[in-house]
């Protein structure tokens, strides 16, 4: 929603200015300004990015206009799941946890929280952790220090689709020169044609100066921004199991350690401590 506010805002503030400055819009319809500005910077982002990244791009894409899954929501979800594992296993001994961790798509456990199951980065994530911990006994400190470097390498594999489009955003105003000289050396072919022929072309070629800048700051480069917000939201889910874990291996119990993974969630999103004891209760 807040994507298609500002891009509206960005739109109608504009084009309503020129408008009201004495401008024709028809003047700003230039297909070919388009086709050379943006079919450049496909086949630029192409070249400059592996596939995976084209695809995280698309996907990202999609998520600004449906909105992040990362909300108060899934967090409370995410900590009731780690509770009711943590409570298992701390009943029923660290083995009673292996078979929902072998195959969490049948566990009763995993199968309750169909958001978390959806993030199949987030769900290895734990379920790995859970496993090396049943399997293993492994000093609290290094745990912790396993947990950091894999979330360390997972930051720099969701921030690359938001470093991908900046890139793009930069090189936009760049490409609208590209279209804008093009236009000028067409316009030389109309200097014996009269100064109406001679306007209207300089003023085509000028259109492609504006796209690459007005499509660069306006959409392109605040599209990068929000990737790196939903970046940002994504790994604090990270940060939150590994704070429970962590702090479920040095002793604490179940409900201690669902609130240290409480504490590492950015204050905006973050449940109340009751609210979340109370969603924990009901599941």
């Amino acid at each position: 929603m807040l994507l298609i506010v500002g891009s509206i805002i960005v739109m109608a503030s504009v084009l309503t200015g020129y408008v009201l400055h004495g401008g024709n819009l028809m003047v700003l319809w230039q297909p070919t300004e388009v086709l050379i500005i943006f079919g450049a910077a496909l086949g630029s982002f192409i070249i400059a990015n592996p596939l995976h990244t084209l695809k995280e791009v698309f996907g990202k894409s999609l998520q600004l206009l449906t909105g992040s899954p990362y909300k108060k929501a899934f967090y409370m979800d995410l900590l009731s799941l780690l509770y009711e594992i943590f409570d298992k296993s701390r009943k029923q001994g660290v083995m009673a946890i292996e078979e929902d961790i072998d195959n969490p798509e049948a566990s009763q456990i995993f199968s309750r929280y169909p958001a978390v199951m959806k993030s199949k980065e987030l769900l290895a994530f734990i379920t790995d952790y859970l496993r090396i911990i049943s399997s293993g006994n492994m000093a609290t400190h290094e745990l912790e220090g396993m947990m950091e470097n894999e979330i360390d390498s997972r930051q720099h594999e969701l921030e690359e689709p938001a470093h991908a489009v900046n890139k793009i955003a930069d090189a936009l105003p760049g490409l609208g020169i590209v279209a804008a000289v093009l236009g000028i050396v067409i316009t030389m072919n109309f200097l014996t044609e009269g100064p109406e022929k001679i306007g209207l072309s300089v003023a085509a070629a000028l259109v492609g100066t504006f796209l690459g800048i007005f499509m660069g700051y306006g959409f392109v480069g605040p599209a990068s921004i929000a990737m790196e917000h939903s970046a940002k939201y994504e790994l604090k889910a990270y940060e939150c199991v590994k704070s429970a874990i962590v702090a479920t291996v040095s002793g604490q119990a179940p409900q201690m350690a669902i609130e240290f993974g409480r504490k590492a969630l950015p204050t905006d999103k973050r449940p109340g401590f009751q609210e979340l004891n109370d969603h924990v209760r009901s599941k």
